[in-house]
């Protein structure tokens, strides 16, 4: 007998056996939808942690040791030691605290960081406005500025002093050396007279080559710490892969717990194809006693899993991109790393599963069929 012949005998089963392929099918769809879905989720929230940590891996931070002391600061010495064993990356000392805000009528408390004025267009971006010339003048976070509402041309008062917003900055995202988003930011010079502070909280190295942040890390740290511990070194960029890395754990974790429903539907499968075979022990024994070959019984009974599996596996295909869709929105606000290809390779993944999990519970079932005695088969009531 030709194969397709089998492949109409396994639609004939499933066609009349209706109810019980869908309940099947039910079970493949949550589990292919389960499996996709997380997979995708996990794929998207660590898509979206690491383009908002993009932009500060490449730094390296330094702090005094034991920097949770206020009087322990980077001075002006040791600024230039870094200086020197940074090399060509470009150093910037930072003074960072927090004070009162007022604006608008609105009052609250704001981080505020300090930088030199030629340095503040190497680490912050604008998003208009200008940079920062004068004393006189602030730049605003985009997190600030929407929430006591500012704009170029604003004022502020920031502790006893007025301020006059010159510049909104571009959103930044979390960040390990600055984060600059709820914060203001002023001049090193109006900094150090109205808090009476010289030296510097951190120095921020922004590495102009990835490769080298070990090579600077080690300068700094044999430079630095000759006979004790003088300062603290952070790479931002091993942070960054550290987080990336968690949030991949926790996808592929999530993505196996949604492969525990896929076994339940291989289990379902395979009590059904096992009644399957139960119920059709004298169809097997007369198409065995006409010729047929063992191997196209197990076919027969393996394109029945396959079908079962195929339904499933497309429709839970359909369900998985739409709850990825729906949940994406609630928490992201975005689809954008939905349509993402290591996002979407999720959906194929957990069709093959889905698949194979129907195949595999198929086969033992698919196998008896096949070895039943053609003799015994026909005699069977």
């Amino acid at each position: 007998m030709s194969t397709p012949i089998f492949f109409e005998f396994a639609k004939r089963s499933v066609r009349l056996h209706w109810l019980r392929s869908l309940l099947a099918v039910i079970g493949i769809v949550i589990g292919v939808a389960a499996i996709a879905s997380m997979g995708m989720l996990g794929n998207s929230l660590t898509l979206s942690i690491s383009d908002s940590l993009s932009d500060v891996g490449d730094s390296v931070v330094v702090y005094s040791h034991g920097g949770s002391v206020v009087d322990d600061k980077i001075t002006k010495r040791m600024l230039k030691d870094i200086v020197r064993a940074a090399g060509s990356n470009d150093v910037i000392p930072v003074y960072n605290t927090a004070d009162e805000i007022e604006a608008g009528g609105e009052e609250g408390f704001v981080t505020v960081y300090a930088f030199e004025t030629q340095d503040i267009p190497v680490i912050l971006d604008l998003e208009e406005g200008q940079y920062l010339k004068s004393s006189a003048g602030a730049l605003a976070g985009s997190r600030i500025a929407e929430e006591y509402d500012l704009k170029v041309g604003s004022r502020v008062k920031l502790g006893d002093d007025n301020l006059r917003i010159v510049g909104i900055l571009k959103e930044r995202g979390m960040g390990f050396d600055i984060n600059p988003d709820s914060a203001l930011v002023v001049t090193d010079k109006f900094f150090s007279s109205t808090y009476d502070q010289e030296d510097y909280d951190f120095v921020v190295v922004k590495m102009r080559n990835l490769d080298d942040i070990e090579d600077v890390k080690d300068s700094i740290d044999a430079k630095m710490n000759k006979k004790d511990d003088v300062v603290d070194i952070f790479d931002t960029k091993a942070i960054l892969e550290a987080i990336s890395s968690a949030f991949s754990q926790i996808s592929m974790f999530t993505t196996a717990i949604g492969g525990i429903s896929l076994v339940v539907a291989g289990v379902s499968i395979f009590n059904i194809q096992m009644m399957s075979v139960t119920e059709r022990i004298k169809e097997i024994g007369i198409i065995r006693s006409i010729g047929t070959k063992k191997s196209e019984v197990l076919k027969m009974f393996l394109y029945e899993a396959f079908l079962l599996g195929l339904f499933g596996a497309i429709v839970g295909a359909f369900f998985s991109f739409v709850a990825g869709f729906v949940v994406l929105m609630v928490m992201l606000n975005s689809t954008t790393y939905l349509f993402e290809p290591s996002t979407l390779v999720y959906i194929p993944y957990g069709m093959l599963f889905g698949i194979g999990t129907s195949l595999i519970s198929g086969f033992y079932p698919a196998w008896k069929a096949a070895n039943l005695n053609p003799i015994e088969a026909l005699r069977f009531e």
